[in-house]
């Protein structure tokens, strides 16, 4: 595939809703769901939409960010949604929606739980990066999306860069 252009993929391509009832299994000490269970749905929920973008597989290379705004309990039914919102190269992030909502409780609007980034690289059979298709951005929320990722990776690039030439001792020391 070297050199061949991939055709742009919409981000409803991808897009993927899951949903799981959270039980006992999944609490901590203080009754609520393990922030590590939310972060695993996140993560599955993200890969199956790098992979099915990137036709193959991918792997998660950051998790940008993790916001959790309200705990989760047992017996709420929790739904992830995920889609791509920018293609590089060989990687993409994938913006994730976590919701939750009582299982016995009828026509009750789900609370916006937790917003999740991460990053993904598309690999080929021997564990090496490989091109995806770029995003086609077909409104203003997906135009949205992608400034956004684009200021994130920005940052993330920096923050990386800034590291580094502190460990070589090339940053100036914070005061």
């Amino acid at each position: 595939m070297a050199g061949m252009t991939l055709k742009p993929v919409s981000p409803a391509v991808s897009r993927i809703a899951l949903s799981r009832i959270m039980t006992q299994a999944d609490v901590n000490l203080l009754g609520t769901v393990h922030g590590g269970v939310m972060m695993k749905l996140v993560d599955d929920v993200a890969g199956l939409v790098a992979t099915r973008h990137s036709a193959g597989p991918a792997v998660t290379a950051a998790m940008d960010e993790m916001l959790f705004r309200f705990p989760v309990h047992v017996g709420d039914l929790v739904h992830t949604y995920a889609q791509v919102n920018w293609t590089g190269r060989t990687s993409m992030e994938v913006g994730v929606r976590v919701e939750s909502e009582p299982w016995d409780v009828p026509e009750r609007t789900p609370l916006h739980v937790a917003t999740a980034f991460l990053a993904f690289v598309a690999i080929d059979t021997d564990g090496k990066p490989r091109s995806v298709p770029p995003l086609l951005l077909e409104s203003a929320e997906d135009e949205r999306r992608f400034h956004e990722a684009t200021i994130r990776r920005e940052h993330r690039l920096a923050r990386r860069t800034a590291i580094a030439q502190s460990r070589r001792g090339e940053a100036e020391p914070e005061r």
